[in-house]
């Protein structure tokens, strides 16, 4: 039974990223073009109020520092990096970066969390990285410098974001709904200005555009984030972070079946690597039951009742 459940925790954490790899097919078939910090706005801001609408919990005393720096890290910075590399970068050259997250996470979680690496996770995410390559990377002259350290940048803050996640867990009474809606909240606030200084006013759009903008607000953001960070809460920083690279992955196979983009020999080898380097990322130490639940915070009400350290620590959380 245990097994089972720890199966379907993979499984539904893992649609996160494979809804993420449909972001760059929705982009550029529905939306607007050139408008990526006002997307970024769109897909964040709306998703997050509405999850705390649903939770009814706002953080207090540390918690509202915290999910600052969660959210400025995970949703705020992470966006508009990620945009700014896709825009300078070559065909999945950003992808490609974006890849080498495991390795980042290993190095954060031993100095954060005391999770010291494995070989065979350096060397899992070493896979997952050169499969990911292959996969997306393209030949395409010299590489844009300002578009590289965007992408390494963007791949620390997600790496960072994770990693703190699990550190400070969450506090007493408060779920991963809530925990979630304080993140995408914080980080929409933060590029909302910044997308009206740089792009003006917000695009008129028609019913193709506001159907696109629906889907990344909801299935794509507040759907994907509540399970991504439900995920980081009970399985390992190395486990959740190894599950990125199915959305490159995923973007590939959506690009195949939908925009008619042909995958090659080469690409198919690369999709099978990446793949199998997920999955074993997914074969660490079994995570412990989770405590009891605990009752839940009175609607309305901010709570800001921390976990023990030992929880604190990278251990499982409920």
């Amino acid at each position: 039974m245990a097994a089972n459940r720890r199966v379907t925790l993979v499984l539904l954490t893992a649609l996160a990223p494979v809804s993420w790899g449909t972001t760059y097919a929705v982009t550029t078939e529905f939306l607007p073009a050139d408008r990526p910090l006002f997307t970024a706005t769109v897909r964040a801001l709306p998703a997050g109020l509405l999850l705390l609408a649903l939770a009814r919990v706002l953080p207090r005393g540390a918690w509202w520092g915290r999910a600052t720096v969660l959210g400025a890290l995970n949703i705020g910075a992470f966006f508009p990096l990620l945009f700014l590399a896709a825009y300078r970068l070559p065909g999945g050259t950003a992808a490609v970066v974006g890849s080498v997250g495991p390795l980042f996470v290993a190095g954060l979680a031993a100095v954060l969390l005391g999770e010291r690496p494995t070989v065979s996770t350096l060397l899992t995410g070493v896979a997952a990285a050169l499969g990911v390559s292959l996969v997306v990377l393209r030949a395409a002259g010299a590489l844009d410098t300002v578009g590289v350290l965007a992408a390494l940048a963007s791949t620390a803050c997600m790496s960072t974001g994770t990693v703190l996640t699990q550190r400070w867990g969450r506090p007493e009474g408060v779920g991963p709904l809530a925990l979630t809606g304080w993140q995408l909240t914080a980080g929409g606030l933060f590029i909302a200005p910044l997308a009206l200084l740089v792009e003006g006013a917000p695009p008129a759009l028609d019913g193709r555009a506001a159907g696109g903008y629906l889907y990344l607000a909801l299935a794509n953001t507040a759907i994907a984030y509540w399970l991504w960070f439900r995920g980081i809460g009970r399985l390992t920083a190395t486990q959740v972070t190894f599950l990125g690279p199915l959305s490159p992955l995923t973007a590939a196979v959506v690009g195949w079946a939908a925009l008619g983009q042909a995958l090659t020999p080469v690409q198919l080898a690369g999709m099978a690597l990446a793949f199998g380097a997920t999955v074993l990322g997914q074969l660490g130490p079994r995570t412990a039951a989770g405590p009891p639940p605990e009752p839940a915070a009175a609607p309305g009400r901010g709570v800001d009742t921390p976990r023990p350290a030992s929880r604190a620590l990278g251990r499982t959380r409920s």
